[in-house]
């Protein structure tokens, strides 16, 4: 009996230093980011596509308003409501105190300023993929915004998901910075990739998830429900989107469909977003979405 109790220790303790290893946050090297020089104004385009302003504005806002990234809006899910931070730049409420280490630590790595995991509501399972320069200007372009003295809200998250290090474990078993879409590609088609895959993270809604909220990779872009329960989040590969590439361009640029239907819902501001951008990158994410293979759902 006290060998069994003796190996029993040992495996537990074996067990729980695994568990610790692969559970660890992984931040990026001190030195990734040290020689980088941010560009507010290259920083602009990367804030729109990558939809800053969608999650972390107050619910309601318009206009202006918009850029005071003051957080609050509530994302219910099977694993609780996630409820956007602020971002702005106030130093005590928001990031402006952040340096530019600890942004990209955030945003390409789902790794807090103290160090524990991000829930992947904050999509970095899809900005891990973003180039760093990109990241750096990003953080140029927000600290010219302006700030919020609004507190962050506490996620409505329970019991186990509320554990931040078995957050390692998700990660472990479901973050990849691998492009889904590979080969050989065009230009136009790389830089849709970029857009889609990183930036605009767009397989983090049209993707269907697992039961522990991983991405099927094997159907990207094929579509799901939605995580409020409310409806489906349509197939967007060529199987479930049988629109030309100017269609698809006409659509991100003035949210009217070929049909003449016009764009609701959450994508109104996916829409307003990709249609600061140039019309080039809106062409280039026509011309990936024709690279995506074919899936039914």
């Amino acid at each position: 009996m006290r060998r069994l109790i003796v190996s029993a220790s040992v495996l537990a303790l074996i067990g729980g230093g695994v568990f610790w290893f692969v559970t660890a946050p992984t931040p990026l090297a001190p030195e990734a980011t040290a020689n980088l020089t941010g560009d507010a104004k290259a920083g602009e385009a990367v804030f729109w596509a990558a939809g800053c302003a969608s999650c972390h504005m107050a619910e309601g806002a318009e206009a202006e308003a918009e850029l005071v990234l003051t957080g609050g809006q509530k994302f219910p899910s099977d694993f609780g409501t996630f409820i956007a931070p602020n971002i702005s730049p106030d130093p005590t409420h928001g990031i402006g105190a952040w340096s530019i280490e600890t942004f990209a630590n955030a945003v390409t790595r789902g790794v807090s300023p103290d160090g524990s995991h991000y829930y992947p509501a904050f999509p970095y399972n899809a900005y891990n993929k973003m180039a760093l320069q990109d990241v750096v200007n990003l953080k140029a372009f927000m600290d010219t915004l302006p700030a919020s003295t609004a507190p962050s809200q506490a996620h409505d998250v329970g019991f186990p998901f509320n554990i931040r290090r078995s957050l390692g474990g998700w990660k472990f078993l479901f973050e990849s910075d691998d492009w889904v879409i590979d080969g050989d590609l065009t230009v136009e088609e790389t830089r849709g990739r970029y857009l889609s895959e990183a930036l605009a993270h767009c397989g983090e809604c049209h993707t269907p998830r697992n039961a522990l909220g991983g991405l099927e990779r094997g159907e990207w872009l094929a579509g799901g429900l939605d995580p409020s329960g409310k409806g489906r989040i349509p197939n967007i590969t060529p199987a479930g989107l049988d629109w030309d590439e100017a269609d698809i361009v006409g659509y991100l640029t003035s949210g009217f469909t070929p049909d003449y239907d016009s764009v609701g819902g959450h994508m109104v501001h996916v829409v307003e977003n990709m249609a600061r951008l140039p019309e080039s990158d809106r062409a280039a994410v026509a011309a990936y979405l024709k690279r995506v293979p074919a899936v039914a759902n």
